[in-house]
């Protein structure tokens, strides 16, 4: 039962630790991220990562992109493709080379400095849709442009990846095959056109016919998991193939049923474990001894992002707050950088002393992420909530 405590704790942590960082001024996500530090092996150590934790962590974040596409103006997507592209690619070439320079420097082979730039250019949006959510802007245009270039980054981030474990692994990851790489993503991307658009809402339309309780919030839900699943089996971060679920239910008449009875699923239980789970990820044994290592790559995994994003919106038309404020919603790598800092660890592409400062370094930029992205988007705007302002 020990598994009910944890529950007990992460859920009470949560909520006390958001609302003091609301009252801070500060989104209620960036005190759910450093509960999650304080309760973990960092600090009290009263919560250790266990499969409890990690199957809700990850319905937690499949939640959470499910929810950010029903919320998705598809019109304004469509109309922002050309930015969420350059954002994409400029947020890309930035980290990597960044990346690559740092572990030059260092003394780093040039297979280990590489990956440390593919490492760096990865993007995770979860903890950005949870804070343009509190705020309000989920439905901004700044926001439907990260929403699509962290689509965009996924696919050129592995396609990185795996381009460079065909070249220098020694282990299962050198016969990777680019080409079959690339076919099994178009087909990823093919099916869940064709199933979103054409098969959702007739399914939809049927389930909700059916005398049983929540036939549609459950359907929705199968899509949402269903989806997620065949994008992991197919090379793509399970998040999107969640996000993009969530997309194709939100064109359909039963989108606001949906999203009002899937809130409160995840936000009560889920979600919570997820932004706990990401503190549980810190440790700080044997760091003392990379601290240099670990600041100069934090301060260039910020900046490269910040700026490699501005720069893609800012060539696409934003002005130039907009166009920092979508750097900031790119500077978080969350799990889609821990995925491939595990990854290169299997390959050899990353060292084992070194796997620790990674994910050290991941985690601060998921947790600076917020504040930044609160004070961007913030700033003389008053649509926004008063507790934002």
């Amino acid at each position: 039962m020990e598994f009910i405590l944890y529950l007990v704790l992460i859920l009470l942590g949560t909520k006390i630790a958001g609302h003091v960082s609301v009252r801070l001024g500060q989104p209620s996500v960036l005190g759910e991220l450093l509960i999650g530090i304080v309760l973990g092996p960092a600090v009290l150590g009263w919560i250790h990562q266990g499969s409890f934790i990690e199957y809700f962590a990850e319905i937690g974040v499949l939640l959470l992109m499910f929810m950010a596409g029903l919320e998705t103006d598809l019109e304004q997507l469509k109309k922002n493709w050309k930015s969420a592209l350059a954002v994409a690619v400029s947020g890309i070439i930035l980290p990597l080379m960044g990346g690559f320079g740092v572990g030059e420097w260092f003394g780093f082979s040039v297979a280990h400095s590489l990956f440390l730039g593919v490492l760096l250019s990865a993007t995770s949006v979860s903890i950005t849709v949870q804070v343009l959510k509190e705020m309000n802007k989920l439905d901004s245009k700044e926001a439907t442009t990260i929403l699509g270039a962290a689509v965009v980054d996924d696919v050129l981030v592995v396609i990185l990846l795996a381009i460079l474990t065909s070249f220098f692994s020694g282990g299962a990851g050198g016969d990777v095959s680019i080409q079959f790489i690339l076919i099994k993503k178009i087909i990823f991307f093919a099916v869940i056109f064709i199933v979103g658009w054409l098969v959702i809402p007739k399914v939809l339309l049927w389930m909700s016919k059916f005398r049983v309780m929540e036939p549609v919030l459950t359907v929705a839900l199968v899509f949402c998991f269903a989806f997620a699943y065949f994008g992991e089996t197919m090379g793509i971060a399970g998040i999107i193939g969640a996000f993009a679920a969530g997309m194709a239910i939100s064109q359909t008449p039963f989108r606001h049923q949906v999203e009002i009875k899937i809130e409160p699923i995840a936000y009560s239980i889920f979600v919570p474990v997820f932004f706990v789970s990401i503190g549980l990820n810190v440790s700080f044994e044997g760091v003392s001894q990379q601290i240099g290592l670990l600041i100069i790559l934090t301060i260039v995994a910020v900046v490269t992002k910040l700026f490699g994003g501005a720069i893609g919106a800012g060539l696409t038309g934003f002005d130039k707050r907009s166009s920092f404020a979508i750097g900031a919603g790119m500077v978080s790598r969350g799990e889609v950088a821990l995925i491939i800092a595990s990854t290169g660890l299997s390959s050899g592409l990353l060292l084992p002393e070194f796997f620790t400062t990674m994910i050290i370094i991941i985690i601060l930029t998921t947790l600076i992420a917020p504040p930044v992205l609160k004070i961007l988007f913030s700033r003389n705007d008053p649509a926004l909530p008063d507790k934002y302002i």
